[in-house]
């Protein structure tokens, strides 16, 4: 049976985490969301999230974006390579509802694991 936990080991928690994905990073763009990636030595893939709060007011707002992010890549993880993933929020993503931002992440991972090589 696949595990679709989303424990600490895939996520990145610290700026050391984040920095080698920043340096070097494949990108998958949307005009919501900017998914920024890099290969990383485990046997699993990472993610790590940026939502500021100058496109995204309220905490509340923010906290659903992670929420959504966060399932999705739960259910994306088993067919990810091995990379560690930054996902940037941008302008307009609180406009969009549950269903159309998970339809976005979709394509966005497509898109990592052609330019990723999965």
């Amino acid at each position: 049976m696949v595990n679709y936990s989303y424990s600490r080991e895939l996520r990145l928690l610290t700026p050391e985490d984040f920095q080698p994905v920043f340096k070097n990073a494949v990108p998958a763009v949307s005009p919501y969301l900017t998914l920024l990636a890099r290969k990383n030595s485990l046997l699993y893939p990472r993610i790590g999230m940026a939502i500021p709060k100058k496109h995204i007011k309220r905490a509340v707002g923010r906290n659903r974006i992670r929420r959504i992010v966060r399932e999705n890549f739960r259910h994306q993880q088993h067919d990810l390579p091995a990379i560690d993933i930054v996902v940037i929020a941008k302008a307009g993503i609180a406009d969009l509802s549950n269903q159309e931002i998970n339809k976005v992440l979709d394509k966005l991972w497509r898109k990592l694991v052609q330019r990723c090589g999965g």
